[in-house]
């Protein structure tokens, strides 16, 4: 079948989306594995899944918007997870997320740097309370962290 929409999808993708696209459920499937492919959802892909399951693009942004893993918009190239779970909350995730988006020049509403070498994002936990506050970069894992530590770690990875 031929689409109109063009969002980029390998073979190994369109053939998943193939397969899953009538079954009860599927639909937040098919988003983790575009997700995966693509490191993000974008509005092309989004409208490439509605036409290919046959789902208005409306529930399908429903879905996207509901879950919070779906991301919306492209991560930088130096992924930064910062852990706000509880522990890592009370010990100060919150102060590691506000410096290195401080240190980087984003706001509150950037995901990634302009030149898309970086991107912070909250996440609920690393699994590493003992370590808390924990970020990790590219799945580099960083523990018991002060906001003062952030300028250097972020050095490492300007280069990289």
């Amino acid at each position: 079948m031929a689409y109109t929409i063009n969002a980029g999808f390998s073979d190994e993708l369109e053939a998943f989306i193939d397969e899953w696209k009538h079954k009860p459920g599927s639909l937040i499937m098919i988003l983790h594995k575009v997700q995966e492919e693509q490191s993000y959802i974008s509005k092309e892909a989004a409208q490439a899944v509605a036409e290919r399951t046959g789902t208005h693009l409306a529930r399908v942004y429903g879905v996207m918007s509901f879950y919070h893993f779906f991301k919306t918009q492209k991560p930088g190239k130096n992924r930064i997870s910062v852990c706000l779970g509880t522990a890592c909350y009370l010990k100060g995730g919150q102060d590691l997320i506000d410096e290195a988006r401080g240190l980087l020049g984003l706001s509150p509403d950037d995901v990634s740097t302009p030149d898309g070498l970086f991107s912070v994002e909250p996440v609920r936990c690393i699994g590493c309370c003992g370590l808390a506050p924990v970020l990790s970069v590219n799945g580099d894992v960083y523990g018991k962290l002060e906001k003062g530590q952030m300028a250097g770690i972020l050095d490492k990875y300007k280069t990289a």
